[in-house]
């Protein structure tokens, strides 16, 4: 399985994110096998296939990022918040979050609060922009040279702090991106963009990260 992957490290946290784009690469009823029963049942809940394979797909990359930096082996059993941000049962001190497109899965692990979003560069919608953007957002997209691109930045960036702060989509998203509250580490691919929220302030945290990349798609 071929994997795009970026590390961010400093003296105080890490974090590990793994982005897949081959999503229709792997034998699904093996796989199915390989997870958790709590994961299989959700996987199954999905109509259509594609929705199984990016559930599953999105729990293997959970599975390896836990290997990884936490030597973890089995297979994680999943708790929700109230808006259904899940968390890694017995596990207070792990925060990851995953994400999918039709494009690609995401998963990004830890030791800090975190959010992601992994969405398609869609057709430009003028009326959704003027629905979910601030005034000074819409200016930017609109005077962009590429604005459904530009448009799709920022809405990563605003899913991505919603799913940190577990508060769900219900809040304004107009007021969602706050550069003093929030950093943010967007990637554009050739199909689609992934930004990734974390707290800002010096309490969680510093903002001196180191990012080493080792890609295999094409990365803009």
């Amino acid at each position: 399985m071929c994997v795009v992957l970026f590390f961010f490290a400093t003296f105080a946290w890490s974090m590990k994110v793994l982005i897949d784009e081959h999503i229709w690469d792997f034998d699904l009823q093996a796989a199915l096998r390989d997870v958790s029963e709590q994961r299989r049942e959700q996987a199954l809940r999905f109509r259509h296939e594609l929705g199984q394979r990016q559930s599953v797909l999105a729990y293997q990359l959970l599975k390896r990022c836990l290997r990884e930096q936490y030597g973890m082996e089995e297979n994680p059993l999943l708790e929700y918040g109230e808006h259904g941000k899940p968390s890694i049962a017995g596990r207070p001190d792990i925060c990851f979050n995953l994400s999918h497109c039709r494009e690609a899965v995401a998963c990004v692990v830890s030791s800090r609060p975190v959010g992601i979003d992994v969405e398609s560069i869609r057709e430009y919608r003028p009326s959704l922009v003027h629905y979910t953007m601030s005034d000074e957002e819409t200016a930017a997209v609109e005077g962009a040279d590429d604005p459904a691109t530009a448009f799709i930045r920022l809405w990563t960036m605003k899913e991505a702090t919603v799913k940190l702060c577990g508060t769900g989509i219900s809040t304004d998203m107009k007021r969602v991106i706050d550069r003093g509250r929030f950093v943010y580490h967007t990637t554009q691919y050739e199909r689609y963009v992934c930004s990734v929220a974390q707290w800002a302030d010096g309490r969680r945290g510093t903002n001196d990260i180191r990012c080493d990349y080792a890609t295999t798609g094409n990365n803009t």
